[in-house]
């Protein structure tokens, strides 16, 4: 027992290390100097759209304040009955210069529904170079210069983004869902990518049509839940890099209750460990606090992991206070916020073991691998 008391000790001291880690990685990520396209060739925007939820509007209004010179908004609904084609006639009508397109289209390509939406959008894209963004995503007026420059870099054949989660509603799920994203999800983005792994987001995706046409078209990905991740494999196995763009978009978080959130992140876990398996495994120590209440508990409350689990907690409040000021972020002030999220998030890792299958936007799907299509 001794032993066991010992080594949860040391497992929370190393998950304060990498929260501390991770604070000082966001804060010289934006700190750093963004580059400046060298050209600002045309680009056409897909936004594949279902259904509406808290600030969809926000987030697509932001698409069309880009400050570029010249790009076209593709929109993509699947259903003629959706509520965000009102969305989208609202926004049209306030920015009748902006040069969008609008398709709708219930024609199914594989499994995965978002993939099709794109895939029945593709025609409608002008333009040689494509950014792909996820219909929650709101971007600042410098986006798209910030994508296009990073495309540019050689060798690269795919850009990404980090984001940053903006809480949808006042309710306290959203908060906790923001908290997830922004402590832990995106320290430890770039935690991976100081190991050498090159993983991309569906909050941004810009590739060139011709190299999208090579490795096997938006097809390549119609079988498989994690699509942002199996064009990132399919662009590394070519033998490109994925690069990092210098910018920092918010996702929405609409859950206004715990077991929409509880099913949101179980889908994210899910996909993750489906995907990385040793990874995943190892981002239990990215939760410092279950560790230090595992060994205060089974020390009987020695006084000595009593100071423990104090000092761990502290560290972990600094820390996440630290990425919300890199990111000019409102501060998380509850103090008692980090135990529900580090609970909420130890909850969420058990049970990611317990199956594959994920509910995503109403439909039920098997997280893959990525490897091969699943059928």
């Amino acid at each position: 027992m001794q032993v066991l008391i010992i080594l949860f000790a040391v497992l929370a001291l190393i998950g304060v290390i990498q929260q501390l880690y991770g604070a000082h990685l966001v804060e010289r990520f934006c700190a750093a100097s963004p580059a400046t396209p060298k050209q600002r060739p045309s680009v056409s925007i897909l936004k594949p759209l279902h259904g509406v939820e808290p600030l969809t509007e926000l987030a697509l209004e932001s698409f069309f304040l880009l400050d570029y010179p010249d790009y076209q908004l593709v929109f993509g609904v699947q259903n003629e009955n959706d509520p965000v084609l009102g969305v989208i006639a609202r926004l049209r009508a306030r920015y009748p210069e902006r040069d969008t397109a609008l398709m709708v289209n219930d024609t199914p390509h594989g499994s995965n529904r978002k993939v099709a939406n794109l895939i029945n959008m593709r025609p409608l894209a002008k333009h040689e170079i494509l950014v792909i963004a996820d219909a929650d995503v709101h971007v600042p007026p410098y986006y798209l210069e910030r994508v296009v420059a990073a495309l540019e870099t050689p060798e690269t054949g795919l850009v990404t983004s980090l984001y940053t989660g903006l809480p949808g509603t006042a309710e306290l799920p959203a908060r906790l869902g923001a908290m997830q994203i922004n402590q832990t999800f995106l320290p430890g983005f770039l935690m991976a990518r100081q190991l050498g792994r090159q993983d991309c987001t569906g909050a941004t995706m810009a590739i060139r049509k011709l190299l999208l046409t090579q490795l096997g078209g938006l097809e390549a990905l119609s079988g498989h839940l994690a699509d942002d991740q199996v064009l990132g494999r399919l662009v590394l196995k070519a033998g490109l890099k994925i690069k990092l763009a210098n910018v920092i978009p918010a996702t929405t978080i609409p859950e206004a209750d715990f077991a929409a959130l509880f099913r949101h992140e179980l889908r994210w876990a899910r996909t993750i460990r489906a995907l990385v398996p040793l990874a995943y495994a190892g981002s239990i120590l990215q939760i410092p606090l279950l560790w230090a209440a595992l060994a205060l508990v089974c020390s009987g409350l020695e006084l000595w992991s009593v100071f423990l689990f104090l000092g761990v907690w502290a560290v972990r409040v600094v820390a996440g206070w630290r990425t919300e000021t890199s990111l000019r972020l409102p501060r998380t002030g509850e103090f008692w916020l980090f135990l529900l999220r580090d609970c909420f998030s130890a909850i969420i890792y058990i049970a990611s073991f317990t199956g594959n299958r994920v509910n995503w936007r109403g439909q039920s799907m098997t997280a893959d691998s990525g490897r091969s299509d699943p059928g």
